[in-house]
């Protein structure tokens, strides 16, 4: 239960670094221009980490859940299976979502589309080595 608690902050710290570091680039901040006329003119850190760590929290407990039914041998493969999964669930349904609904450029749908499939990746593999059923 220790393990879980500390790697699911670990997780939810590393999806704060990784958003932090995906969305507020220079080449992020010109492409989400477009919702500057509906974005909050402060952000809460404290909010976003809260949410950061409950993210971590969930999305730990869905891998150990489902990690004896994803595929590959190696912590690794099962967390790159995860990753795609939650990549899917979480970025192209939101992304296509986006592109719907709102006058957003191709350029910015595929940014979300590609910068998470690699927070993705990497919060999947973070999981897959770290966490053992």
């Amino acid at each position: 239960m220790i393990r879980y608690v500390i790697i699911s902050i670990s997780g939810g710290i590393l999806f704060g670094v990784l958003d932090a570091v995906l969305n507020a680039n220079p080449l992020a901040q010109k492409l989400y221009a477009v919702y500057k006329p509906i974005m909050r003119a402060r952000i809460s850190p404290a909010l976003g980490t809260v949410i950061d760590l409950a993210y971590g929290f969930i999305l730990a407990g869905i891998f150990l859940l489902l990690v004896q039914s994803l595929p590959g041998d190696t912590g690794f493969l099962k967390g790159l299976s995860y990753g795609l999964l939650i990549w899917f669930f979480r970025v192209v349904m939101y992304g296509a979502t986006q592109y719907v609904m709102f006058n957003i450029s191709f350029s910015l749908l595929l940014y979300i589309i590609v910068s998470g499939l690699l927070e993705m990746m990497i919060i999947g593999v973070f999981f897959g080595i770290t966490l053992k059923p």
